[in-house]
C-alpha cells in the first residue's frame, strides 16, 4: 500500500516529536520543553517542517565534509536542526549546541528503529 506525501509528513511528525521527547527524557533539564507535551508537538511540527525543507539544502552546501567525515558530520547538520527548532520556537529550551548534536543523534536513532518497524516488505 502505497502512503501520500501527507501520510509520510503526519509520520514523520511523528517520529520527530517522539525523538524529542525521548531525548529530553534522557537529557533531562538540557533540553527541556515544561513538561507540556503540546510543546513536544509543535517542536516535532517544526523539526518535521525544517527537516523537509531546510535540510537538503544545508545537506548538499556541506557535501565536501559530509563526504570527508564519511558521514559523521550528518550528527552535526542533525544537532544544528534541533538547535534551530530551539531557535525558532522558544518553549524547547535547548541549553548548548552539544545538547542540540546530542538530541539530534537519539532523534536520529529513534527515526532509524520507527523506519525499519514502519517499513514495507
Amino acid at each position: 500500500m502505497e502512503r501520500g506525501p501527507l501520510s509520510r509528513f503526519a509520520i514523520r511528525w511523528f517520529v520527530c516529536s517522539l525523538g524529542l521527547w525521548i531525548a529530553a527524557g534522557i537529557l533531562g533539564e538540557r533540553l527541556n520543553y515544561d513538561s507540556r507535551i503540546g510543546v513536544v508537538i509543535v517542536a516535532g511540527l517544526i523539526l518535521a517542517i525544517v527537516n523537509a525543507i531546510i535540510k537538503p539544502v544545508v545537506v548538499i552546501l556541506s557535501l565536501p565534509a559530509i563526504l570527508f567525515s564519511l558521514g559523521l558530520f550528518m550528527i552535526v547538520i542533525n544537532g544544528f536542526m534541533v538547535y534551530l527548532v530551539g531557535w525558532l520556537y522558544p518553549q524547547m529550551q535547548i541549553a548548548t549546541f552539544g545538547t542540540a548534536i546530542l538530541a539530534g543523534f537519539i532523534i536520529g536513532l529513534v527515526n532509524y528503529l520507527v523506519s525499519t518497524i514502519l517499513e514495507e516488505k
